[in-house]
């Protein structure tokens, strides 16, 4: 396994955005720090919840659409930014399997990474698993490269960034691309609010529990002293930025202390932190803001239903 991201790199970048996150007005907490080994395993649970839909069509697409995927790429190399459990991306690897020699799963949770990538070089032992432990974010430029390289992007990922965020990321990974290689990207579409608000507060309370662990997270390893059952979940639709965020709203009036970084945090009661955005898309929006980052829209897939698409982008010529 390569590791760019070392539990002390993980510890300064924490302190750094709870610290920044904490202090702003309103509060935030970045959504990457959902992930640490239980917040992963939440998430898949989230993925297999009834009201939870992009997963399963993304699925659709992918099951329906891998052998053009391949046909149309012929990659040698197969790249996941945010790998996960790497599930998704099963149908892919045997797809590409007259092609593909390499995997390279990148994902921030190096104990969660390590037992998906056993599990899929166990399935696939003539593939070389290369596990990566890296925030795609700031180390695309060290990933490794590969002959015929696929780069992908599932699970509407890309929404979790502002729309200037997206631009800059695309162009940093375009900066990585050779003239043969594509990027695969999922991106949920718009659509009713009613349907994306329930997609992010099930009646289970699995999202919720995943939105909460963040304190967890900030708990265990800044010694702050946050009581996550006095925050309660939200998701609301932003019309005007097509976007779901995600808060945790504070049911009293508190006082929360982050030793690690010297913090005292007051809470009023009905106060809301955002914990994550999700943009929704439209054709157009990722055409131009692929366009902006030196890529092109090869094609578009979506479901049957039109709920969740995958785009194939290539460097424009």
């Amino acid at each position: 396994m390569d590791r760019f991201l070392t539990p002390d790199d993980l510890g300064k970048a924490l302190r750094r955005d709870v610290a920044d996150g904490l202090s702003a007005r309103p509060k935030t907490l970045p959504a990457k720090w959902f992930y640490d080994e239980r917040g992963s395993e939440l998430f898949e649970e989230i993925t297999r919840l009834e009201e939870y839909y992009p997963t399963r069509r993304e699925r659709e697409i992918l099951a329906g659409r891998a052998g053009e995927i391949a046909e149309a790429t012929g990659a040698v190399t197969l790249m996941e930014l945010g790998a996960g459990s790497g599930e998704k991306t099963r149908v892919l690897l045997d797809a590409l399997g007259g092609t593909l020699r390499t995997y390279v799963p990148v994902d921030v949770s190096g104990d969660f990474l390590a037992h998906a990538a056993e599990r899929i070089a166990a399935d696939h032992p003539d593939l070389t698993v290369r596990p990566v432990v890296a925030d795609y974010e700031r180390h695309l430029s060290l990933l490794p490269g590969g002959e015929r390289r696929l780069v992908v992007f599932l699970g509407g990922t890309i929404g979790n960034m502002t729309p200037s965020e997206r631009v800059s990321f695309l162009s940093a990974l375009r900066a990585t691309m050779n003239d043969g290689d594509a990027l695969l990207l999922g991106a949920d579409l718009v659509k009713n609010e009613g349907r994306l608000v329930r997609a992010y507060d099930d009646t289970r309370g699995v999202t919720a529990e995943f939105n909460r662990n963040v304190l967890n997270v900030i708990n265990r390893e800044l010694g702050a002293d946050f009581v996550p059952e006095r925050f309660e979940h939200v998701a609301v639709w932003n019309p005007g930025d097509e976007w779901i965020e995600m808060r945790l709203r504070s049911a009293e009036r508190q006082v929360v202390h982050v030793p690690a970084v010297d913090l005292t945090v007051e809470f009023d009661a009905g106060e809301e932190m955002r914990t994550e955005i999700s943009a929704k898309f439209r054709r157009d929006r990722i055409e131009a803001e692929a366009g902006a980052a030196g890529l092109t829209v090869d094609r578009w897939w979506t479901d049957e239903d039109g709920d969740f698409s995958l785009s194939l982008v290539r460097p424009a010529l």
